[in-house]
């Protein structure tokens, strides 16, 4: 290979990246779910002709794409190569074929060049609803979570299966919604193929093949690369969580090894009853999503550079979850995984790794209907509303964490004017929650105070889909424990972290999100600092004297200069 061809190669990469984006992109501006359109819970991808997935878009989520690399190889399986054509598009939900649950579509485009198969395009949505019992964790098979379609056409040779389609229509709540995001899937994958297509003909290239091997080769290296500088060596890591009627422990063994590092699971608890198992595809992309950013960020993602991240877990715990377990929640258990890998590299990678934070998305779903207490007035409807929220990520070795940030999944909170726009709900609160990061020389990222209801006339039940509300983030270094999940309506009434609950007319709920944890000495933090966080309302002036030693001249000189706006 000679120097020029490498630079050609390294240009029809950056390409390729380009291409995907411009993929999840336009799945963004075309899908009907806000989960896709003001969240961004996708992914998109491009793959050889052996399946192999070459390049990923930034926009996206960790636990779609990682997934997703395993996927395209069971649609070749059962699709068959020999029967695919031009035009084609293929679909599944399947939770251990796809990405982990039923609420997430894939659909895979096989990409044909001058009447030569060369690779596919693949992408994955979060959709509203799926039909069952909804979104949520009461399920206690997968068989009640919703519709199940397997690996097959959407499409055959660009005519779309309408017998498919009406099935998918009679048995969900929002029919137009979810084929408008079937139709924005397929388009997307269209959109990828376009653009690789013209990318082949300006490089006058006949197959992947070369930038193929290219790509893999030099990701394999340059990850072998990172995992060889380190020291070898095994720690074990743990975390407890709150579960849905008892605690989960989640227990991992991490080892670094000569060109590879593994993750096994033994020792975690076994499947649960209700649905917030994990199938193993989805623990493998978070697993390998935490090795990454720790150890090899800047590498891009592709089938070679998450190869040497070996992920095991035994069957039958929450973590590797065989059919027909419930899965629907499988995120609110699959996100802790990265801060349970962390827990065991802090051990082998001091200063490196952030301290714990929210982990799991604040999620709800509400569905609405007008109130059966009263007569409802004219115009009252029903709907389904997913709304995302992020609590606050943990403080870092040199930084404090981000507030209201996902992490690690990656997806955007929804904007309130796009939430109350698809839906009769109200939210009349959200804002940063003071006090809710952990202490410490970096305090953690603050998660969220909100308030949401039904417009008058209707009544709802929630489902939520919380955690951290027994088991807060335990913070590193010394840092403090971030704030805990709390939850309940208005008038006092209690509720639960998940599940789905009945919240009768002018009821309002009522939730803090949990922040991240503290990393280091809480004395070691800069006093510049602390006054900043007192005056911007991050901390109280409480939390300022107890965990920071501020004197009462100090906070109320330091509040008077904020309320006279001086800048900090």
């Amino acid at each position: 290979m000679t120097e020029l061809s490498k630079v050609a190669y390294q240009v029809m990469w950056t390409r390729l990246i380009s291409v995907v984006e411009e993929q999840a992109q336009a799945l963004v501006r075309t899908a009907f779910s806000t989960s896709v359109r003001e969240a961004g819970d996708l992914s998109a991808g491009v793959y050889n002709d052996k399946g192999e997935m070459l390049a990923q878009a930034v926009t996206g989520t960790p636990g779609h794409v990682n997934a997703m690399a395993d996927a395209v190889g069971h649609f070749i399986r059962r699709i068959g190569r020999e029967t695919m054509a031009e035009g084609d598009v293929y679909i599944t939900n399947d939770p251990w074929e796809g990405t982990g649950h039923l609420h997430d579509i894939t659909v895979v485009t096989p990409s044909f060049h001058q009447g030569r198969l060369i690779g596919f395009f693949a992408c994955t949505a979060h959709v509203t609803d799926i039909g069952g019992r909804g979104f949520g964790a009461d399920a206690n098979s997968v068989y009640e979570e919703g519709l199940y379609i397997p690996i097959m056409r959407f499409a055959d040779k660009g005519e779309v299966d309408r017998t498919l389609l009406a099935m998918i229509r009679g048995n969900v709540r929002e029919p137009d919604q979810l084929v408008g995001d079937l139709y924005a899937l397929a388009t997307c994958n269209e959109i990828g193929h376009r653009r690789l297509s013209d990318m082949m003909t300006e490089f006058n290239l006949a197959d992947l093949s070369g930038i193929s091997d290219f790509i893999l080769t030099n990701s394999r290296q340059a990850t072998l690369d990172r995992i060889n500088a380190l020291t070898p060596g095994t720690a074990d890591g743990h975390m407890r969580i709150d579960g849905y009627a008892k605690p989960i422990d989640l227990c991992v063994s991490l080892s670094i090894e000569k060109d590879r590092i593994r993750c096994d699971w033994a020792g975690t608890s076994g499947v649960d009853k209700k649905g917030i198992n994990v199938p193993l595809v989805y623990t493998k992309a978070y697993a390998c999503y935490a090795l990454k950013c720790a150890i090899a960020p800047e590498i891009p993602n592709n089938a070679a550079s998450l190869a040497p991240f070996e992920i095991t877990a035994p069957e039958n715990t929450i973590v590797n979850a065989p059919h027909p377990a419930p899965v629907a929640l499988r995120h609110v258990i699959g996100h802790m995984v990265p801060d349970t890998v962390y827990d065991a590299l802090d051990k082998l990678l001091p200063d490196t790794v952030p301290a714990e934070g929210a982990g799991c998305l604040c999620n709800f779903q509400l569905s609405l209907r007008p109130r059966t207490d009263a007569p409802a007035p004219e115009g009252a409807r029903r709907a389904e509303v997913l709304i995302f929220n992020s609590g606050g990520s943990g403080a870092r070795p040199t930084l404090d964490g981000m507030s209201a940030t996902a992490f690690p999944s990656g997806v955007m909170t929804m904007p309130v004017e796009a939430t109350e726009q698809v839906g009769p709900a109200i939210i009349w609160r959200k804002e940063l929650r003071p006090d809710s990061g952990g202490a410490g020389k970096y305090r953690g990222g603050l998660g969220q105070v909100m308030d949401v209801g039904a417009r008058e006339g209707h009544e709802m039940d929630f489902s939520a889909m919380f955690d951290r509300v027994n088991h807060p983030a335990r913070g590193r270094r010394g840092g403090a424990t971030g704030g805990s999940t709390t939850i309940g309506q208005d008038d006092g009434t209690p509720m639960k972290g998940k599940g789905k609950q009945f919240v009768p007319h002018g009821r309002v709920v009522q939730m803090g999100f949990p922040g991240g944890a503290g990393y280091g000495d809480p004395s070691e933090r800069p006093r510049a600092d602390v006054l900043r966080d007192l005056a911007h309302g991050f901390i109280s002036p409480e939390a300022a004297a107890e965990h920071y030693t501020l004197d009462r001249a100090t906070i109320d000189d330091t509040l008077a200069r904020a309320k006279r706006g001086d800048i900090f």
